[in-house]
């Protein structure tokens, strides 16, 4: 028998903090794993190496980076536009 989503999150909702944030993580895994099917592992090393990557261009002076506030008021820009 399944159980109602809105029936379960009340029930996930009952449990105690630490519960409910293992449950939330294990939810929010699923989820990655469904859209793109591929290993955590392997997606935590490509993003591991892309950050090497971008540290090495930082550190050589061929990347300047943006201030915190231009970089979030582009990010909302963009998402107004859709």
């Amino acid at each position: 028998m399944t159980m109602a989503p809105r029936h379960l999150l009340a029930e996930a909702l009952k449990l105690p903090m630490e519960e409910r944030a293992r449950l939330a993580r294990e939810l929010v895994k699923s989820l990655d794993l469904e859209e793109d099917g591929e290993d955590p592992a392997v997606v935590q090393r490509a993003w591991a190496t892309e950050i090497e990557r971008r540290a090495r261009r930082a550190l050589r002076g061929q990347s300047t980076g943006k201030d915190w506030d231009s970089a979030i008021g582009r990010i909302a820009s963009k998402l107004r536009r859709k």
